[in-house]
């Protein structure tokens, strides 16, 4: 017999959680899963990934409808907004897979422990006043949202984007303070369903961190889309006088300051590792200067038994980077070899048309390789987003100049995020631009717009 309760204790259920307990109960190991919330799923589910592209949705079809596009394929309709019921279709979707990550703990005889749960030592914790043990136990607790200093947030003027997912009207004028991927995708949804939506940023640019033409091009597309930048400018206050909220800014690098008015302001300029509560210091575990816990290449931390993933780590805060390690922690611990290749772990921007890479951009590459070779094609010159009324973006491929092996992928097309798929899976086999090029692909589809940017790394892209 086992001296612990269960071989494998996760903290957290959100994406790498509940998908490294599932996997690990698979593997014939007994597991338990710590979480407070009143339903699994973690930020992503409840809160986050999931919500906002059921609003996202909705507010691309109201937006179809309303500003003419339905119109020019020869489909009349006078749309009216029922916010309510756009709001409970995202009730419904969350309430379904978070039901459904449930019924998943059930089937593998996951053990749910609600409470949170805080470090006895490094193979017990406190559940809701219960100590349980484990062998081995996963830090799963994912992130939460950056406060900006001196700005409170109220959830009902000043909103996360967890209040900007409930709001019960259209604001008049919404503020988002941070040009990242969240804003963006929340401002367009408000923005489709009738807000003015002006976004302030502290760089020169959006999107930091994607390659540098998508980040120009973006720019152009929301812009043309009505949304408003102040690009390299810095809120340094919010104060909220009955229904409206005023921000004062100032530029970034130094210069007069200014005053903007709006009823909805958004505070999204990122997300903080969850650790406070947890008692690392009674495991002899500390954070870095970014609130994150270290590992190594298992994910095994410096505490005997105790491991992360996810959010809590180094590395990009995605949902599926963290599902991928959830499930190689839990082969690990099973004495198998689990292996995420942080090198290629794609991102996407669910915007109309939505933005995604992977791997380098095409600085990074010139910087770390020196000579590359660029391969660009407009959708413009795809026949299936021309007949759909989607020429805005390109697809951008980047591959190192002698072994022709591709680099990084980058594409601002509808699909994007589902294309996104198929070079990831080229450059984890490690494909070149030929390999891509001389692949047949259906037409018409949008995904060939990747195959003529990888014959055009050669220069001889056909549609243009």
């Amino acid at each position: 017999m086992s001296d612990f309760d269960y071989d494998v204790l996760v903290i957290g259920a959100g994406p790498g959680g509940y998908v490294a307990a599932i996997r690990a109960a698979q593997l014939g190991l007994k597991t338990a899963c710590a979480e407070s919330r009143e339903t699994l799923g973690g930020t992503c589910l409840n809160v986050g990934c999931i919500p906002s592209k059921a609003m996202l949705h909705a507010s691309e079809y109201f937006d179809a409808a309303a500003n003419g596009a339905m119109a020019k394929m020869g489909v009349i309709v006078e749309p009216r907004l029922d916010l309510p019921a756009m709001h409970g279709q995202r009730l419904d979707a969350v309430k379904q897979l978070t039901g459904g990550i449930e019924f998943l703990f059930k089937k593998n005889k996951v053990t749910w422990l609600k409470g949170l749960a805080t470090f006895e030592d490094a193979h017990s914790v406190s559940v809701a006043g219960q100590k349980v043990t484990a062998k081995n136990i996963v830090i799963a607790t994912g992130s939460s949202v950056t406060p900006l200093p001196g700005v409170e947030i109220d959830e009902k003027i000043v909103v996360s984007s967890t209040g900007a997912l409930e709001l019960e009207r259209v604001p008049e004028h919404m503020v988002v303070i941070g040009g990242g991927v969240i804003g963006l995708e929340l401002g367009s949804v408000w923005r489709r369903l009738g807000a003015k939506v002006t976004c302030v940023e502290y760089l020169d640019q959006i999107l930091p961190g994607m390659d540098a033409d998508v980040r120009k091009e973006a720019n152009k597309i929301f812009k043309k889309q009505g949304f408003e930048f102040k690009l390299g400018t810095k809120v340094t206050g919010v104060k909220v006088n009955g229904a409206k909220a005023t921000l004062t800014m100032e530029p970034a690098k130094g210069g007069a300051a200014e005053t903007l008015e709006a009823d909805c302001v958004l505070v999204s300029i990122g997300r903080r590792p969850n650790t406070d509560g947890l008692g690392l210091e009674k495991i002899g575990l500390t954070v870095n200067n970014r609130g994150q816990i270290e590992t190594d290449h298992e994910f095994r931390t410096k505490a005997d038994g105790v491991w992360a993933i996810g959010d809590v780590i180094p590395g990009p805060m995605l949902a599926h980077k963290a599902e991928d390690e959830g499930i190689a922690v839990a082969e690990n611990i099973a004495g198998l070899t689990g292996i995420v290749n942080h090198d290629i772990i794609p991102s996407v921007v669910y915007t109309w048309p939505e933005i995604a890479g992977v791997g380098l951009t095409e600085e990074d590459a010139r910087a770390k390789y020196g000579e590359i070779k660029v391969g660009k094609f407009p959708m413009l010159g795809n026949s299936r987003a021309k007949t759909n009324h989607e020429p805005d973006g390109f697809v951008k491929v980047v591959a190192e100049a002698r072994s022709d092996r591709v680099l990084g992928v980058w594409a601002i097309a509808v699909p994007a995020g589902t294309m996104i798929a198929q070079a990831a899976q080229a450059m984890e086999f490690g494909a070149t631009s030929e390999d891509i090029a001389y692949t047949c692909h259906a037409h018409p589809t949008h995904s060939e717009a990747i195959k003529e940017a990888a014959m055009a790394v050669q220069g001889k892209p056909i549609h243009v």
